[in-house]
């Protein structure tokens, strides 16, 4: 039912307008850079899956290795008289509409940041039951440490949407939902509905990311998930984002991108991330090349997908094991550094940027290369072989 926000599982919600008594100011051009040293952002640690409001912290240290953050450095106009170096992702005169941001660190929120960092404008949806919790939390200035850009600026969301991406218009609502107390309040907030008060709001956009997931079962052994429990897992977490595309594209102007979160366990085998989420995925890799071409061919809007690796949110907790994925990826993935959300980030900005005009129906894989590895060389099988180390640790 709820499509529930995160990294690879993702869920999406929002309501109307959200405004800020803070200066904001509009941050320009960017670019990508790989020094950690810069404009450090706040850190965004995002979740691998279902999210959970409840507080996630981690209790796993690993030894000594030390997290080297990618960040996205971004420029005010007002000093835009200072050439910039290297190659500029310029998204000024850009809208995007990120689904799925229910709080200050999924990834939703660090592709949010780095789009802003860009100069792209911001809208958003948020899944309907836990909008109040976000917008309550953005009024009081919960997440101002974490709507801080690069450049000392804020990022700006113009404007919060009620969504439920699991229904596409209000005939497919049943009752009970409408019934239920936590959809109170809230209007037009099916996929249908939504894409239409964007266009009445704004006109068009540019930039689509589906950032959203769900599955109710998500514990359970595939040979123990129930027909519903599969079917809804299918439906917030793949076709959602057709259902997205469907709608939003008619207002998405000549050019633009939409980008999904995936995961390897679409690929990959991942005990404990059940429930048909795993199907899920692989569905969604499966119709973003579908929709590459659909889209391509009606309107030139690109379709990619983002492969992340594991991070550490509140939405990790609903899988319970996310430490234990953080480490074996610290201990087996060719970069031996935990994955920032801001990474993630960066390469959806990269993707939505006219630097990637010819990158469509593709996979991009942000995970340290983890993907590329056959076996897990922290076995003990390997004991006695000469594994490299990652000698820059500390």
């Amino acid at each position: 039912m709820a499509a529930t926000a995160a990294s690879g599982l993702q869920m999406a919600t929002a309501r109307p307008c959200i405004s800020s008594s803070h200066r904001v100011v509009k941050a320009g051009a960017a670019i990508l850079g790989a020094s950690s040293k810069g404009a450090s952002w706040a850190k965004l640690a995002s979740g691998s899956h279902i999210s959970s409001i409840q507080p996630f912290q981690r209790t796993f240290m690993s030894s000594s290795v030390k997290l080297n953050k990618v960040v996205t450095k971004a420029m005010s106009e007002s000093s835009d008289s200072k050439p910039v170096s290297g190659l500029p992702i310029d998204l000024r005169g850009k809208r995007a509409f990120i689904a799925g941001v229910a709080d200050d660190n999924g990834y939703g929120w660090a592709i949010a940041k780095s789009l802003a960092a860009s100069g792209a404008e911001i809208l958003v949806g948020t899944w309907v039951p836990a909008l109040n919790i976000f917008e309550t939390s953005l009024r009081r200035g919960k997440f101002d440490e974490s709507r801080v850009l690069p450049d000392g600026s804020w990022m700006d969301i113009t404007k919060v949407y009620p969504l439920d991406a699991v229904f596409d218009n209000p005939e497919d609502v049943p009752e009970d939902v409408k019934a239920n107390k936590r959809y109170a309040g809230s209007s037009k907030w099916t996929v249908q509905e939504v894409a239409e008060s964007v266009k009445q709001d704004f006109g068009s956009i540019d930039i689509l990311v589906h950032s959203l997931a769900n599955g109710p079962e998500v514990s359970k052994p595939l040979l123990e998930t129930s027909r519903k429990g599969y079917l809804a897992a299918i439906s917030a977490s793949s076709y959602s984002y057709v259902s997205l595309l469907k709608h939003f594209l008619p207002i998405m102007n000549l050019g633009g991108s939409s980008i999904s979160l995936t995961y390897i366990a679409s690929e990959r085998i991942i005990p404990g991330y059940g429930g048909g989420m795993s199907s899920a995925k692989a569905a969604l890799e499966s119709d973003t090349r579908v929709l590459a071409f659909e889209a391509g061919r009606k309107n030139r809007i690109r379709v990619n997908t983002i492969s992340a690796g594991p991070l550490r949110s509140r939405a990790a907790k609903a899988i319970g094991f996310i430490d234990t994925m953080i480490e074996y990826s610290l201990a087996n993935a060719p970069l031996q550094k935990e994955l920032s959300a801001d990474e993630v980030g960066n390469a959806a900005a990269f993707l939505a940027s006219p630097l990637a005009s010819a990158v469509t129906g593709t996979v991009m894989y942000v995970d340290n290369g983890l993907n590329t590895m056959g076996v897990g060389v922290d076995s003990p099988i390997f004991k006695d072989l000469d594994i490299p180390k990652d000698n820059h640790q500390g």
